[in-house]
């Protein structure tokens, strides 16, 4: 299973829900993708989903931990694209506890370095960081 392509479908998804809110069943079924759906494994699809949806759920948690962690922005200030990355990952790091926090720091960073803002890795980064030093440390 690729947890990469799982993780950049449920950025996608939450980047649609951010620019044009729809129903979740409707973001959930990744109509962007076309074709390439149905050459997606069911496992990547499902843990997409689960991604996703646990993300949306939880937005407003979510959005509370980043505005605690962001050192010099403001989250209204932020490019839709790296808040998708930001909220996703975040989901991760709360919810998913059986995901080593440095795996959902380094997927956050590549994912950034591959779809964000120039340079949005470094405060995604930092904020992810802050968060994993204060919820997943004992």
């Amino acid at each position: 299973m690729s947890r990469r392509k799982a993780r950049v479908l449920a950025f996608q998804a939450l980047y649609c829900f951010d620019a044009a809110p729809a129903p979740l069943e409707q973001i959930l079924a990744f109509e962007w993708e076309g074709e390439k759906l149905e050459r997606t494994d069911e496992t990547v699809l499902a843990f997409a989903r689960n991604l996703a949806a646990g993300t949306i759920e939880n937005l407003p948690a979510i959005d509370e931990k980043i505005k605690k962690n962001l050192k010099g922005w403001d989250i209204t200030r932020l490019k839709r694209v790296d808040l998708a990355v930001l909220r996703i990952s975040v989901y991760s790091l709360l919810f998913q506890k059986d995901i080593p926090a440095g795996v959902v720091i380094e997927e956050a960073i590549g994912i950034c370095k591959d779809y964000g803002t120039e340079g949005a890795f470094k405060f995604v980064n930092g904020a992810l960081d802050a968060i994993r030093k204060t919820e997943c440390e004992p």
